[in-house]
């Protein structure tokens, strides 16, 4: 489509130097008054010697791998939401974007999109033809504000969305941080004691014929088989990690998986309370934006990031096609029940019967709250349900900045305690053999 420059004055008297796309100059007369400008000039962009060369070889574009990064996003988000509010051009707002944006993922999807713009396609097109860039949920928002004539409103409510996700992304990151590296510095700690201080002690104990205590014998042992298995300590996780990742490649496989880490202890009620947060967000955004309610629960399923809450927002889909309300399904389904691949983790990870005990007194509990969906029905008897959604995401997002908190808080100690005694175990087997080899000498 042809690019027009103009020069215009306002209701003000104020000149105006812009560009506007259609397919004739008469027709780009017409869009400029109605855009509230009086014409002075008008003439056609020429195109640049070798630029048709340039797009078509793909020479504008850079080498990238991977999706956009959802903090990368989220400020195109809101600077596209910002500039359309100032009431810039869609395409120029987009080209905008695309000039300050880094050589990636993000340059290289806004290319596409510009150029499907330029094509006469709407924007939720573009970028549906851009998916590492953006996924049903953002294309279909998209979609809703073109079709109601709100697409800055809708971009505000996106940004916002999308900002809040990695707010709480970030709130949960930061609480791990400190575990891992304490665990690690630790486990690297451990590991050179058990691989060049105990052994110098063997030595020692060997030369002089000393008679060692059990607890002795066990941390010898225990230097004994790392010496010989160090590698292990790197093979072990990641084995497991390879397995899991097989397991999880089937639907049982990855629904029992996902159902232990909804369940398991201490970080479990993290993360359920986190799934529920973004899909309740999730679908009040989609619905407030006018989504219809069916495709509304589909993103919601597609984008829940949990194989459990998948399967429940599948089957109030289905209720929903038979005639029925959202919170009757969700409150029917919302006891996973027995799973055989969930008690399967459940021995494999948390110490055999123990974990199975653990299981059976955990499989009924609720996923979603009673409270959940009391407030999900009195929003579709109200016809707010978007609001109620709402508040139900920011109850749960409170609730897991402060159980993010509390157990941020709690590691602390207990990994000092943990620490403390696992070192004391092993200056307690050194000395108390080299303390009766002393008073021997004496």
């Amino acid at each position: 489509m042809p690019t027009y420059e103009f020069e215009a004055m306002d209701g003000t008297g104020q000149q105006i130097n812009d560009v506007v796309e259609a397919p004739s100059e008469e027709e780009a007369q017409a869009t400029i008054r109605q855009m509230g400008y009086f014409v002075t000039k008008i003439a056609e962009r020429k195109a640049r010697a070798g630029a048709g060369r340039k797009k078509k070889g793909g020479r504008r574009k850079t080498f990238s791998i991977g999706r956009v990064k959802g903090k990368v996003l989220t400020t195109f988000t809101r600077q596209l939401s910002i500039l359309q509010d100032a009431g810039l051009p869609l395409l120029r707002s987009l080209r905008i974007l695309e000039n300050q944006s880094r050589p990636g993922a993000l340059k290289n999807s806004l290319i596409d999109v510009c150029d499907e713009i330029e094509s006469g396609a709407t924007l939720s097109e573009a970028m549906a033809k851009a998916p590492k860039a953006f996924d049903r949920l953002y294309v279909n928002m998209i979609k809703a504000g073109e079709a109601g004539g709100a697409l800055e409103v809708i971009l505000q409510r996106l940004a916002e969305f999308q900002e809040r996700a990695q707010s709480l992304k970030r709130k949960v990151k930061g609480a791990l941080v400190y575990p891992i590296v304490v665990v690690l510095f630790a486990i690297s700690i451990l590991t050179f004691i058990m691989l060049k201080i105990v052994p110098e002690f063997r030595k020692i104990f060997e030369e002089f014929e000393a008679e060692l205590p059990p607890i002795t014998e066990v941390l010898i042992l225990v230097s004994n088989g790392l010496f010989h298995w160090w590698f292990l300590i790197p093979v072990i996780p990641i084995s497991i990690w390879l397995f899991v990742k097989l397991i999880c490649r089937f639907r049982q496989g990855r629904y029992g998986f996902h159902l232990f880490l909804i369940k398991m202890p201490v970080f479990g009620q993290l993360v359920e309370k986190n799934t529920v947060a973004r899909t309740m967000r999730t679908l009040g955004t989609l619905v407030s934006s006018g989504v219809p309610i069916l495709e509304a629960l589909q993103i919601t399923r597609e984008t829940a990031g949990n194989y459990v809450f998948e399967n429940l927002f599948g089957k109030v889909y289905e209720s929903i096609r038979e005639g029925e309300s959202i919170s009757q399904p969700m409150k029917e389904n919302s006891r996973p029940g027995f799973h055989p691949m969930a008690m399967f983790f459940w021995f494999f990870f948390i110490a055999g019967p123990v974990g199975l005990l653990l299981y059976v007194l955990k499989m009924n509990q609720k996923i979603i709250d009673d409270m959940v969906v009391n407030m999900v029905d009195v929003g579709e008897e109200t016809g707010e349900l978007d609001t109620m959604l709402y508040k139900v995401a920011d109850v749960y997002d409170e609730e897991v900045a402060v159980l993010t908190e509390t157990l941020t808080s709690l590691m602390e100690p207990i990994l000092i305690i943990c620490l403390g005694c696992v070192v004391g175990f092993i200056v307690v087997a050194l000395f108390m053999p080299l303390i009766s080899l002393i008073q021997n000498l004496t």
